[in-house]
């Protein structure tokens, strides 16, 4: 399956870069769990990011931000066929959660809870 990882990425960062970094590392640390049960894990801001700088992103939190970065993940949820929300404050994460329960696609809490995650968690 293609899984949506959901979770803190701006949120309580004060839009630092270290802390945003910070902060995608966290969304990508069970993305080789999920690859080795045979999912591809995907996170937003891999795509949104690029696609940004591309269009001439400038500022965090700018118009041309908020243009890209919230539906980059409505789109990715068109593709995606489950969701792993990790836990931390995230409007954002909480309405990619909405989207998925809205469109009847799963939504996990806890790495192994998805399928063939159980016994790789730890």
């Amino acid at each position: 399956m293609l899984i949506l990882i959901a979770g803190p990425y701006r949120s309580g960062t004060g839009d630092d870069p270290a802390k945003m970094a910070e902060n995608l590392k966290a969304l990508e640390a069970p993305s080789y769990a999920l690859f080795k049960a045979g999912h591809v894990p995907m996170i937003g801001e891999w795509v949104a990011l690029p696609v940004w700088h591309a269009a001439g992103g400038g500022k965090v939190g700018d118009d041309l931000y908020e243009e890209i970065f919230h539906p980059v993940a409505g789109r990715l949820l068109q593709l995606c066929e489950g969701v792993l929300r990790l836990p931390g404050s995230s409007k954002g994460a909480d309405n990619d959660v909405r989207i998925a329960t809205e469109r009847g696609i799963p939504v996990w809490y806890r790495l192994e809870d998805v399928p063939g995650c159980g016994t790789l968690a730890a």
